[in-house]
């Protein structure tokens, strides 16, 4: 697996981090897995 790393500025990374907290919200809803999501967002909150 390769890492892809990509420089966010502040702005950015916190439309990202609230673009996966709406799906993750979503996910739950539909009672759905959101283990890759949140996966994402730990990435994004290092």
């Amino acid at each position: 697996m390769t890492n892809i790393k990509v420089k966010l500025t502040y702005e950015e990374q916190r439309i990202l981090i609230m673009g996966l907290v709406e799906l993750k919200n979503r996910l739950i809803e539909e009672d759905r897995y959101t283990d890759a999501v949140d996966e994402l967002i730990m990435k994004l909150t290092k």
